[in-house]
């Protein structure tokens, strides 16, 4: 780790964090008030995936839609409107309409192997995404001039690296340039993300083969085929399954690369110096 007490990190000139862990628990939150705090470049790792990585993919599906409208297909063949996404740090919406939902074409669902070609699209961005990251810690300071650099990655970032492996590029990459930083919930967060999900599902990133084993319980489980399948059931059946099989692989990326705060103390901090002396003790718990 590129800090190994809490002394180092207090001292070092160019801090750069990272935060990990499951979507909902404060990594943007916690990113938001070290940006605020003035000498920190904040690094979102799904904005950059919705915008260099996935951008042309998301504009081109809404182009798309539009075309199936006979007035917005004139003017779009005309060059006389521009359609493009709006997507931000807080809202990736974008994104995740884009990724989509595997079911009943009638419900808005895509077919299964188009759902898989997009999330294969994700998975691809989301590596090259976190690969960029010290080019990025480069360009903040030599563009910016900011001394300090927070990475905000998503949530899937267990699904696309391999814990375990010391030789996972990745991993490497981001251990040597970033102090890694998990956001660990507890069983009640767990269940809470769940429910909330169940109130507005989302599309979301998974391993494949996750995935494949998701979609062929569920159509056993459900007793229909393929084309019945409804698009937000089955997204909220994969989620309430999947999110669980993420902790076990959080907790190795900590272990082996990082430290751990509580999700808990996380919701308490109130600004920067807050939440660097919540990453601090947490080194000092680790030695």
């Amino acid at each position: 780790m590129i800090y190994e007490n809490a002394r180092e990190l207090k001292a070092a000139q160019d801090k750069r964090l990272l935060f990990f862990g499951m979507s909902g628990l404060g990594k943007t939150h916690v990113a938001n008030l070290l940006r605020d705090e003035g000498s920190w470049f904040h690094y979102s790792i799904d904005y950059r995936i919705g915008t260099a990585y996935m951008g042309e993919h998301i504009t081109d599906n809404l182009k798309r839609q539009a075309m199936q409208v006979p007035l917005l297909a004139e003017l779009l063949r005309s060059d006389s409107i521009y359609i493009g996404s709006n997507i931000t740090f807080n809202n990736l919406a974008p994104l995740s309409t884009y990724l989509g939902k595997p079911g009943n074409p009638a419900l808005g669902g895509l077919s299964f192997a188009e759902y898989m070609r997009r999330q294969d699209l994700h998975r691809r961005a989301e590596i090259n995404a976190l690969l960029d990251t010290p080019h990025f810690i480069k360009r903040a300071h030599d563009l910016y001039g900011y001394s300090n650099f927070v990475c905000d990655t998503g949530g899937s970032i267990c699904e696309v690296v391999e814990p375990d492996n010391p030789a996972d590029e990745v991993m490497k990459t981001l251990n040597a340039n970033t102090l890694m930083v998990w956001i660990e919930g507890s069983e009640a967060h767990t269940e809470e993300l769940i429910r909330r999900f169940d109130r507005a599902p989302k599309p979301m990133y998974y391993q494949p083969r996750i995935m494949r084993q998701l979609w062929d319980d569920y159509k056993r489980e459900r007793g229909v085929e393929a084309a019945d399948v409804v698009p937000d059931d089955f997204i909220r059946f994969a989620y309430a399954r999947a999110i669980r099989h993420r902790v076990p692989l959080y907790a190795s990326l900590a272990k082996n690369w990082g430290v751990t705060v509580k999700a808990e103390d996380v919701a308490t901090v109130r600004d920067a110096g807050d939440v660097l002396e919540l990453v601090a003790a947490a080194l000092e718990t680790m030695r």
